[in-house]
């Protein structure tokens, strides 16, 4: 049974239980115990590897031992020797199926020194619920318009090149991105806006959300207003090329101010709902508030650097990225003595209303030998300056700010 499944995944790609049943399950967990046990086992890819690990570790063994306890009772250990043959053909291609899946990817960060403006798409921060991610088979892939619309359709690929595609520069954010964390990423995406193909099946009274459904049975809501913005695109293509696997080819949703969650991966189908439609993780309990909010990270020095005096002297440089949803950014705050007091930091790269922001400044410490508290702030294109909120649940995304320690010694 073990061989067979993962002959399937290995070869076909098709869903095992294997893969499937933390899907199936985890949507029954609700976020606060979930952190808990990705805290004990370090992160939710080695949740992941563990959970897939002992279940093909689990089936192997008992399938191991039941050969030899069968061959012992029959008096021919070469079925208990059969057994271990099976087990090792296994194991074998267990390896081939850890290589296809998505341990090596998941959880991929993009900070430091290196942050470009516009991200590799192999450094694009990558967050899959996934084992094994869908390669989609272009020409069986479709996009169904359904649901409370008066006009249904069903597109195939080919009939989106008749159609005019714009470009659009917009930055993702992970939800559970934390405020050192690097699970945020900006490119240039070329497709079609949702909205034009959800006026072409003509809505019906009672239209409040657009629910959005993935190859991989991911499932995730927006406003239908937000799903009809010009700037909310279905996506083909990702820095000039199309879109990568782990990205979500042949199409995926783009909805700028929005957590990553919302912008769902291989799409397959728009369905028009009403008020009350959840996804996948709004079922779990993530939110309700889905809109990301004003952040900042500084991406340069690291966190306790140990710089001489004389070097500092020199002035030190920082440097680092802001965000503020579909906001954009019009100021970033620099401070070295925990908030205290601010200096104005120079953007570099101002972006549009929809992407981050980079921004430096060049710290001449004090010319005492001490340790410094660094901080940075950001003010978004509305005029509102970076907070915590203190009511907002993290289920909704942290807020705050990210501040490191720099030593400064002789």
């Amino acid at each position: 049974m073990t061989l067979a499944m993962l002959l399937l995944a290995w070869l076909f790609q098709i869903a095992t239980p294997l893969v499937i049943l933390g899907d199936r399950l985890s949507v029954f967990i609700s976020p606060k115990p979930f952190f808990w046990i990705m805290g004990r086992v370090g992160g939710y890819n080695h949740l992941k590897q563990l959970g897939v690990g002992s279940s093909i570790f689990g089936q192997i063994l008992v399938g191991a031992m039941g050969g030899m306890v069968y061959g012992l009772v029959r008096r021919a250990f070469l079925f208990g020797t059969l057994g271990l043959l099976f087990a090792g053909g296994t194991t074998a291609i267990a390896r081939k199926l850890f290589r296809i899946a998505t341990f090596s990817y998941d959880g991929t960060q993009y900070k430091g020194p290196d942050v470009q403006a516009i991200t590799p798409n192999d450094q694009f921060y990558c967050v899959t619920k996934n084992v094994v991610d869908p390669r989609v088979d272009e020409g069986l892939w479709h996009l169904e318009v359904t649901g409370l619309v008066q006009h249904p359709h069903t597109y195939r690929l080919l009939d989106f090149n008749s159609m005019e595609m714009i470009d659009q520069e917009t930055t993702l954010m992970c939800i559970s991105n934390g405020l050192d964390a690097g699970l945020m990423s900006n490119a240039v995406w070329r497709g079609i806006p949702m909205g034009d193909l959800l006026e072409a099946a003509s809505p019906l009274p009672g239209a409040e959300r657009v629910r959005l459904h993935g190859v991989d049975n991911y499932t995730d809501t927006v406003p239908f207003q937000k799903a009809m913005t010009p700037t909310t695109l279905i996506a083909f293509k990702m820095n000039g090329t199309e879109l990568p696997d782990r990205h979500g080819f042949p199409a995926r949703a783009i909805v700028p101010g929005y957590f990553g969650e919302k912008h769902v991966k291989w799409l397959t189908r728009i369905e028009v709902t009403k008020a009350d439609a959840k996804g996948f993780y709004e079922t779990q309990g993530w939110g309700p508030n889905f809109i990301v909010p004003t952040r900042s990270r500084i991406d340069i020095p690291y966190n306790e650097s140990w710089i001489k005096i004389a070097d500092a002297a020199k002035g030190v440089p920082v440097k680092g990225v802001a965000f503020g949803g579909d906001r954009g950014i019009s100021r970033v705050e620099f401070s070295s003595d925990d908030g205290e007091s601010w200096d104005e930091a120079k953007i570099d790269y101002p972006g549009t209303n929809l992407t981050w922001a980079l921004w430096s400044f060049n710290w001449a410490p004090d010319d005492d030998v001490d340790d410094y508290t660094l901080v940075v702030r950001a003010t978004d294109g509305e005029g509102k300056v970076q907070e915590f909120e203190e009511d907002r649940a993290f289920t909704s995304g942290i807020t705050g700010f990210h501040k490191i320690i720099v030593h400064i010694f002789a």
